[in-house]
């Protein structure tokens, strides 16, 4: 049911007092004209809060979004530092098969899978962290599992690579495991 309207006297009463409620406003232009820059710098003050905020919310997206871009890279770390021991196992089982049985087919097969899960780790972004005999030790991207003396690497330097490492993206995730020459002692 629609709402009838209020008789015409009534509702002028109800402005008047309304009116009456308001503030009482500048009277004198000077007095409107400072009431108009204090409005101006109140409205410039809101303004400039506001776009600070939008801002501040912009860079939080930005934020927020690399930080789900980082964590969506490496999800897979985990997992793929539990399947390296299963590749190094891999490894070691192909350098040890005979040449007289590399020809056998169960062979072939155990070769197959071990290319077929490099190229996955590859796929996910794991490269073989690069380590040669006489590179220096990088703390960084190798773990220091033996000291030797030796006269022919200089101190500091890598003798012998015990365990490959690897990176997931930029990130180590295993580092490799190296052996470094220290000075010989007098």
């Amino acid at each position: 049911m629609p709402k009838e309207k209020e008789p015409l006297p009534e509702r002028a009463a109800e402005a008047e007092e309304a009116v009456a409620e308001l503030p009482e406003g500048p009277e004198t232009p000077e007095e409107l004209r400072t009431a108009l820059e204090e409005e101006r710098a109140r409205a410039e003050e809101y303004l400039d809060q506001w776009k600070r905020a939008r801002a501040e919310f912009a860079n939080f997206k930005k934020r927020n979004e690399k930080e789900r871009e980082e964590l969506l890279k490496f999800a897979n770390s985990v997992l793929i530092a539990k399947i390296l021991p299963i590749l190094d196992d891999f490894e070691r089982a192909t350098k040890t098969i005979p040449n007289k049985i590399h020809a056998l087919t169960w062979v072939e097969g155990i070769f197959l899978i071990h290319r077929k899960l490099q190229a996955i780790l590859e796929q996910e972004g794991v490269t073989e962290i690069e380590a040669e005999v006489g590179k220096e030790f990088d703390p960084a991207i190798h773990e220091a599992v033996a000291h030797e003396e030796s006269e022919e690497y200089k101190e500091g330097q890598i003798i012998d690579i015990l365990q490959k490492g690897y990176k997931l993206h930029d990130r180590v995730v295993r580092p490799t495991l190296v052996k470094v020459a220290k000075e010989k002692s007098a």
